[in-house]
């Protein structure tokens, strides 16, 4: 924490949140939910996906990109399968939903899998997969938008720094928890690190003719993490997600659309995901399988630590130790971010919490 960090009280951060989703048409359970997610974010650490993003979901709502109101509806279903058009939905809305329908499918028929397009920015998609593996499964989410990573070889964007997010449950530990977009850094970062004016990483991003930058006001393009291997999972992603549910990102924005072309099409859809829910017990019971990631958890902790390391973390492991801390002592905020809740309780007329 800087020393300029003002501490905020987690629950009510969220009702401030809350109020301002309902005070912009979100019907209360809807925003209960979005609030939720983001703070949920803030709880673990994941600032770059927590309520920094205020000001820009609410321009995407005044702007149409963002659906308050969604018509969610299920376009195809199967036991096993479900294709889903969110409407622009806020992402947690729509994801949620989605979740729940593959845990109880995966139930039925071991697997679980949904489709979703026309969705938009969905937070840390670890609160999905994590969804999971509380009710004992493994539990998948990815996400893709349009282009904003380049490519290997290239200095200009040409790929989505699509996250993945895969959890699976422990017994006497937490679940592993992996969340990771696949350039460097996610560009939820580059935003963080401009509301708490430090430098980006030397090989986080380019600008906007292709050089590298440290200066995340300049940054403009991010890089892909492993050079080849960020570059190949972002793209075999939208094999996935965007151009299975027949609603590409990628082409029109490199064809360059007209200006008209590119709003209109901004308007409809913004990214496409899925989710996926496996049935452990298909397999192996549940318990054997929870003791075995245990005892996996430990044989890596008793490793011989590498120079300069005071533990082997295990993924999601920082997360669920600054959840311990923040639940405890509050969430802290840098100035920038203050800002953004500022800007937004003045928007929206919503009350700030007391200290902000």
């Amino acid at each position: 924490m800087a020393d300029n960090d003002i501490r905020i009280d987690a629950e009510l951060l969220e009702t401030f949140t809350k109020n301002i989703f309902t005070q912009v048409g979100m019907p209360p359970e809807d925003a209960a939910m979005e609030a939720k997610v983001l703070v949920w974010a803030n709880l673990r650490g994941v600032d770059s996906h927590g309520v920094l993003r205020l000001p820009a979901y609410l321009d995407n709502i005044e702007s149409g990109t963002m659906n308050p109101n969604p018509n969610i509806r299920i376009l195809k279903e199967s036991a096993a399968v479900l294709y889903m058009d969110a409407d622009r939905a806020l992402g947690p809305i729509a994801t949620v939903q989605a979740m729940d329908r593959v845990i109880d499918k995966a139930r039925e028929t071991g697997i679980g899998w949904c489709l979703i397009r026309n969705i938009t920015h969905q937070g840390a998609m670890a609160y999905y997969a994590q969804m999971a593996a509380q009710q004992d499964m493994v539990g998948i989410a990815v996400v893709c938008s349009p282009p904003n990573m380049a490519p290997f070889g290239a200095r200009a964007a040409g790929v989505h720094n699509s996250p993945i997010a895969i959890a699976v449950p422990a017994d006497r530990h937490n679940p592993l928890s992996l969340d990771m977009a696949t350039s460097v850094a996610a560009g939820g970062k580059l935003t963080l690190a401009a509301d708490k004016r430090v430098p980006l990483g030397p090989d986080w991003a380019l600008d906007a003719e292709g050089n590298p930058t440290t200066d995340p006001l300049a940054a403009r393009i991010l890089c892909p993490s492993g050079g080849p291997k960020g570059s190949g999972l972002a793209l075999m992603f939208q094999c996935l997600t965007s151009q299975m549910a027949n609603n590409p990102l990628i082409v029109p924005a490199l064809r360059k659309e007209t200006e008209d072309n590119q709003e209109s099409r901004k308007a409809r859809h913004n990214q496409n995901s899925f989710v996926a829910a496996l049935d452990i017990s298909f397999f192996t019971e549940i318990d054997t399988y929870k003791s075995q990631i245990d005892d996996l958890i430990d044989e890596l902790k008793a490793l011989p630590r590498a120079d300069g390391f005071d533990d082997i973390l295990m993924p999601g492991e920082p997360e669920f130790n600054t959840l311990e801390e923040r639940s405890e002592n509050g969430i802290p905020l840098p100035p920038g971010t203050v800002e953004k809740l500022r800007e937004s309780a003045e928007r929206t007329q919503v009350a700030l919490p007391e200290g902000l």
